[in-house]
């Protein structure tokens, strides 16, 4: 299996996270974000939507990095995407939540507006509108997390046993490192990224990503 990629995409290391640490043999080729190898012919041939990451197994190829989890989980008998179909559907749903509903506010209006030039809306005051409208969502969406998804105690998303949603999930509310967002309002919600952020092999896997968000330090931020 061959699965392009690139170590500060934060669609990227969830996938690459689970595949460090179930230990499958996956050989990574980068595509190079930020010289726009994204954009080549060569790759658009691969994925037209021009995004990482993308599985290839033999000749099938997968695009979307929820997409690629549970593929990776169910092909090799993984607990991590339960066979129960109540409790695969329970994955499901929060998987959905994260990627409809918190990551477009989280993301694509608070954080990467702020963090990416390519991001940027083309007036300070178009900025100002995205930056306040995403803040004020992802709010809205870390007590749903905080107070509903995690509000009776549990260690995962989903029960006492770790999902490929708590994969997905905790890479995108990490993204928060990078405007260093405070958790503390949101208990549940930190003690429950300490529990991801401790897997084995998280930090090697975010090395990348960790010198980005370092390399922004000092800067003003909506937050």
């Amino acid at each position: 299996m061959k699965l392009y990629c690139h170590p500060a995409s934060i669609t990227s290391r969830p996938v690459r996270l689970f595949i460090a640490e179930k230990g499958l043999k996956v050989k990574e080729e980068v595509v190079d974000l930020f010289t726009g190898a994204h954009h080549s012919p060569e790759y658009i041939a691969i994925n037209p939507s021009r995004l990482v990451p993308v599985l290839e197994d033999g000749d099938f190829r997968l695009t979307e990095h929820g997409a690629i989890l549970k593929y990776l989980a169910e092909s090799n008998d993984f607990p991590e995407y339960p066979k129960d179909v109540k409790k695969r559907a329970k994955v499901n749903e929060i998987m959905d939540w994260t990627n409809i509903n918190f990551y477009r506010d989280w993301g694509y209006n608070l954080v990467y507006p702020q963090i990416f030039d390519h991001h940027k809306r083309p007036s300070s005051e178009g900025q100002k509108v995205a930056n306040e409208w995403g803040l004020k969502n992802s709010k809205f969406w870390f007590d749903v997390l905080n107070t509903h998804w995690l509000g009776d105690g549990r260690k995962w998303l989903t029960g006492d046993e770790i999902t490929v949603a708590d994969y997905s999930t905790g890479s995108i509310v990490a993204l928060g490192n990078a405007i260093q967002f405070d958790l503390t309002p949101y208990p549940n919600v930190k003690k429950w990224l300490a529990n991801v952020m401790a897997l084995k092999h998280w930090k090697a896997v975010s090395e990348s990503l960790d010198g980005y968000h370092a390399s922004l330090a000092g800067q003003a931020f909506v937050r």
